[in-house]
């Protein structure tokens, strides 16, 4: 996390900067507005970094070698494309762990009532419980529906369920992620097939040239 004393450093260094002087860095600098558009564009304030969207656009452009201002929009448009996917990946986890906690929630709750009914019956004398299931209750009066381990049969059963839970509900959220998932990658490989022939006909040029 960038310090106080490391933003008041930025705002001098920023104002004692007069811009970029040379051709190549003006033009380098004209870019930037197109970098910020696509970020806010792509980026939500509220859930995501900018600077995390920054380094993984860095790391998109670093794999193609962009000569004309086409390719550059195009390997941008890119990096938001895969940003937005690793989102909706997100979003899937996050369905199937609500559901699933809600599911466990469910189970527990009989669980719950079984052991407040018979602390009731103890306090009036019916059916007072022996030792054991006085050891028994405690243990899992005590423990949360967080803290109970599952075994890897019970989280197949609650990964199951919680999908089909998930493809019945009224919005149908897992087939609109779906088809919002789908989209993307159709963007994505147009622009992957066009960078693809950009780099062919610069090399086709190349070829004739020599």
């Amino acid at each position: 996390m960038t310090s106080i004393r490391q933003i008041e450093a930025n705002r001098r260094n920023a104002q004692l900067s007069t811009g970029p002087v040379t051709e190549e860095g003006k033009r380098r600098s004209r870019q930037n507005a197109v970098r910020h558009g696509l970020t806010a564009e792509t980026v939500i304030d509220a859930l995501e970094e900018a600077e995390d969207y920054a380094a993984f656009e860095m790391v998109v452009t670093a794999d193609y070698d962009a000569e004309s201002a086409v390719a550059r929009e195009l390997v941008l448009r890119l990096a938001s494309l895969l940003w937005r996917l690793r989102r909706a990946t997100a979003i899937e986890s996050g369905l199937f762990k609500i559901q699933a906690r809600h599911l466990l929630h469910s189970k527990q709750r009989p669980r719950a009532h079984q052991n407040r009914r018979k602390i009731i019956d103890a306090m009036y004398g019916y059916g007072v419980p022996n030792e054991n299931e006085r050891r028994q209750d405690n243990d899992e009066f005590a423990t949360g529906p967080e803290n109970n381990s599952v075994s890897a049969p019970e989280q197949q059963d609650v990964l199951t369920q919680s999908f089909v839970q998930l493809v019945n509900l009224p919005i149908y959220p897992l087939d609109r992620l779906s088809r919002y998932e789908g989209t993307l990658w159709r963007q994505a490989c147009q622009i992957l097939l066009t960078l693809r022939c950009l780099s062919q006909s610069r090399s086709w040029k190349r070829l004739r040239l020599r």
